[in-house]
């Protein structure tokens, strides 16, 4: 990992540490995701209410220099072929160390699989209490989160499989 993603990633570890010494509860699989707003990278307002307890949500919170994220683009490429027409697929890059305008840039070159949201005010990151950069939530039609997962070799087909089925 290059310097300033090193220095990111101990940001983002020393201030989610902060939360959970607060006594925030991380939601989990089977609890209710958390309905919150995030920017768009024009700064917009995206709630994802819009999505969230109406159609199955596939979170990915993600950075540019996160090299697990790299890894893991492939499965959530061929997921998004194989479920896209079921599933919204949300990348929320978490900023540290990555410039609004870097972050479109690298949208520009690599064309993630995923709308793409810039969460500037951290609050899906408290809200999913994100401990990591790859940390995936897969949320159900009903709103519940099915599955959590963090790295670059994640296998979430089967779970994508299941929330899909029946629509």
């Amino acid at each position: 990992m290059a310097r300033g993603g090193r220095i990111a990633g101990l940001l983002l570890g020393a201030s989610l540490c902060s939360a959970a010494a607060l006594g925030a509860q991380a939601p989990g699989v089977g609890d209710a995701a958390p309905v919150v707003s995030v920017h768009d990278l024009d700064g917009q307002p995206v709630d994802l209410g819009q999505w969230i307890g109406k159609t199955p949500v596939f979170l990915e919170f993600w950075a540019t220099w996160c090299t697990s994220c790299q890894a893991l683009e492939p499965a959530v490429r061929a997921a998004r072929e194989a479920y896209g027409a079921k599933v919204e697929f949300i990348g929320i890059n978490i900023t540290v160390g990555d410039p609004r305008d870097s972050v479109r840039a690298w949208v520009a070159r690599h064309d993630p699989p995923y709308r793409v949201l810039y969460d500037d005010e951290g609050e899906s990151q408290r809200a999913y209490d994100v401990a990591a950069t790859s940390y995936v939530v897969i949320i159900d039609r009903a709103g519940k989160i099915v599955y959590t997962g963090t790295g670059g070799s994640q296998s979430f087909g089967t779970v994508l499989g299941r929330v899909t089925a029946n629509q």
